[in-house]
């Protein structure tokens, strides 16, 4: 005979709301269970033994179900049958029963009871069906919500933390988004809560008999993003690797996805679509990148992800005057010129210690070379032209010379090479050229040319080791040719 298990439903709160049928099946059975003690129906379960224990054992919800679930059916076949009692309806929301049905060595019997859905359908007064509402489960909001603007029923919104998330998963939100808390309904200390998406989960300390309705949202939740975000917090909490990384240690692996990203456009081809795939998994790591620091950050209470793209979205519509505001900038030169003077405006509103403020310290040589140059132009410290700027690096090329004739300490020699750089970084500035950019067009030339010569030294049987300095200028002109043709 295959063990049974009569599941029954302790309704959303109020004992009154426990039917006839449900109130016999706890009365037949001689070995009861309930999910959780902490329902005020659950004493009505006489000698049940709860499963409180269980939510101490584990960190994650899904273990805890599972356990109950195998606990259950083990208990089942030894007594042949047993009843389990849980929260609302064995139905709506009940994991555990779930996991009972999938299991083939038991026989579940249900007994259809009222949940708190019905009891929240009458305070809200509305028809779930004609207004099409979704049910939700908090835990998954960000999953279960994507693509959708409501209106919303979300349960299993047990603490603050639940709220937090589920108000974090809608980045676009304005904050003044219309959301009821439906706390306790159905008991005599039942509150529904008219409140706004950003006082979600300030006005109240939720426990398991708390609901959100969520009439409607003007832009639907980021799906994609959510998803993510949501990925991100997980691996944070159970990879061991994720959860030992600190803002410093990621340093290495943002810059490397950044150089990645380069590289990525770089290889685009407009006649090939496949480069498309590589730049999209490149934007992809940078992306992450960018998530695993505010994952790290809303961990430790600072900002979360919404603030990032808060702050990024206030920051361009504030440079951009011409786009949201009535300033006039007709060429992109007119837009770097508003820009540039919106930024110095900002600067100007936050004291500083240096004009050098906001030139990050860690940025590429000649990047940092460029904006140093560039913000000490802004307090009128440039040559008027490219003629002073070319000339300067004919003086430090002479005072390099110098250095090495007198054999200097190399540290000083150091000093003098890095004026000849600093002085050709200031040169492409006036020019108008990209010193970055520059110098790696220069880099990837020498890259190609060179292994022109290998391959070519290698088709004429030579060893480059071995060349004279004739063969290899040789060798490197005839490249050059080819390349040149």
């Amino acid at each position: 005979m295959t063990a049974q298990i009569t599941v029954v439903g302790l309704g959303p709160g109020s004992p009154d709301s426990i039917n006839e049928q449900t109130l016999k099946a706890i009365g037949a059975a001689s070995h009861r269970f309930v999910r959780t003690s902490r329902h005020p129906s659950a004493h009505l379960v006489k000698d049940a033994v709860s499963f409180d224990d269980e939510y101490e054992k584990h960190d994650a919800f899904e273990d805890v179900y599972r356990a109950i679930a195998e606990r259950l059916a083990t208990e089942a076949k030894k007594h042949q049958h047993i009843l389990y009692a849980v929260p609302g309806s064995p139905l709506v929301l009940e994991q555990t029963v779930q996991l009972l049905m999938q299991d083939k060595s038991v026989e579940v019997l249900l007994v259809p009871a009222m949940s708190f859905l019905d009891v929240a359908w009458s305070v809200l007064r509305i028809d779930p069906v004609d207004a099409s509402v979704r049910l939700v489960d908090g835990h998954r909001f960000a999953e279960l919500a994507a693509g959708q603007t409501g209106p919303l029923l979300v349960a299993q919104c047990h603490a603050n933390w639940v709220l937090s998330n589920i108000k974090l998963a809608h980045e676009s939100a304005t904050g003044d988004e219309p959301v009821v808390i439906l706390h306790h309904l159905g008991l005599e200390d039942q509150k529904v809560i008219h409140t706004t998406w950003q006082e979600l989960d300030r006005v109240i300390e939720p426990d398991h008999l708390t609901t959100i309705y969520i009439a409607e949202l003007a832009e639907p939740v980021a799906g994609e993003m959510a998803k993510l975000h949501s990925l991100a917090r997980t691996l944070r909490e159970k990879c061991p690797w994720d959860e030992k990384q600190t803002h410093e240690s990621l340093v290495r692996y943002l810059i490397e996805e950044t150089y990645e990203v380069v590289d990525a456009i770089n290889s685009l081809s407009v006649d090939d679509q496949t480069t498309d795939e590589k730049f999209i998994e490149e934007l992809g790591d940078l992306l992450y990148q960018v998530e695993f620091h505010a994952t790290i950050a809303e961990q430790q209470g600072r900002f979360t992800i919404a603030d990032v793209a808060r702050s990024i979205h206030d920051k361009l519509v504030r440079r951009h005057p011409h786009v949201f505001g009535d300033v006039q900038a007709d060429s992109p030169d007119a837009v770097v010129t508003n820009w540039d003077a919106i930024k110095q405006q900002e600067r100007g509103a936050v004291t500083s210690t240096s004009i050098f403020e906001g030139v990050a310290n860690s940025s590429p040589s000649l990047m940092y070379s460029s904006k140093l140059q560039k913000r000490a132009a802004e307090h009128g410290f440039d040559w008027p032209d490219s003629t002073g700027a070319s000339a300067k690096i004919t003086e430090e090329l002479n005072e390099l010379s110098q250095a090495v004739k007198q054999k200097s300490d190399p540290s000083e020699v150091a000093l003098e090479l890095g004026d000849v750089l600093f002085s050709v970084v200031n040169l492409s500035r006036h020019l108008g050229v990209d010193a970055e950019t520059a110098l790696r067009s220069a880099a990837d030339k020498f890259r190609s040319r060179f292994e022109g010569v290998v391959a070519l030294a290698e088709q004429r049987n030579l060893t480059l080791k071995d060349c004279s300095l004739a063969q290899l200028d040789e060798l490197w002109d005839s490249v050059k040719k080819q390349t040149r043709d």
